[in-house]
């Protein structure tokens, strides 16, 4: 039996990645789950793996940034399984160069999918684990909420967000058992860094199993502990000391 057996996980941007990573450690663990992603041929892809390994899974496409499809999700989440045990808000994207270059859609873009979609779907997800006595919820981060690299004024203003949404996420929780935690990850070898060409994926990488065990070791502390924060990094990139 898993560390997680008959918990209800969400996991958004699970279409890929490190989603879809912390989706397959959280099914090994036990957990029944409900994915999102706006790309949906790839998410069903996902949904489809992971039933055909024995998981239960509600999977629909979502806008994280979009209100009323966060809505509409979570009303499905909960008519399916009737309670969320974990909410992992994973989705996000990438925007970046001089900041007089960035456009307001690419502003819009990636503070949408990262911060103001971790916001909308803590929101919905209170509710549902104020019922059932609390619940997690893991908001990924970056190192990049705590040392900017240049060209990088959009993704940076997110992720110091996220920390910041963690943080307030976690005092509004505290009276009704749900914790609210945040892992920072560096660089991670994901599918769009093979082809990209950028010379920040020539970088030491992780792979994303690291970090998605790096996941589950925070969700799965004993339920009086709160895992506030982690930051996991190739031991060869820089950070510490960058400028």
């Amino acid at each position: 039996m898993g560390k997680l057996a008959g918990k209800v996980a969400v996991v958004t941007g699970a279409n890929q990645g490190l989603g879809k990573g912390i989706a397959r450690v959280l099914a090994q663990e036990g957990c029944r789950l409900a994915l999102c992603a706006r790309n949906n041929d790839k998410l069903q892809k996902v949904a489809a793996e992971l039933t055909e390994a024995g998981c239960e899974v509600l999977s629909q496409p979502v806008d994280v940034a979009d209100e009323s499809q966060v809505v509409g999700f979570f009303k499905a989440v909960n008519a399916k399984f009737g309670r969320v045990d974990i909410l992992v808000n994973n989705a996000g994207a990438f925007d970046g160069g001089p900041i007089d270059t960035i456009s307001k859609q690419g502003w819009d873009n990636v503070i949408g999918a990262c911060l103001t979609g971790s916001f909308l779907c803590s929101r919905e997800v209170f509710p549902i684990m104020k019922t059932h006595g609390g619940g997690r919820i893991l908001n990924i981060g970056s190192i990049s909420a705590q040392r900017p690299r240049e060209g990088n004024t959009p993704y940076a203003a997110a992720k110091f967000g996220v920390w910041g949404l963690t943080q307030a996420t976690a005092i509004d929780g505290r009276p009704y058992g749900i914790i609210c935690s945040c892992l920072h990850p560096g660089n991670i070898y994901v599918e769009r860094r093979a082809e990209s060409g950028l010379k920040s994926d020539d970088e030491p990488m992780m792979s994303v199993e690291t970090v998605a065990q790096a996941a589950l070791a925070m969700l799965t502390v004993p339920p009086e502990v709160n895992f506030l924060e982690a930051i996991v990094l190739p031991s060869q990139q820089l950070y510490l000391g960058r400028g």
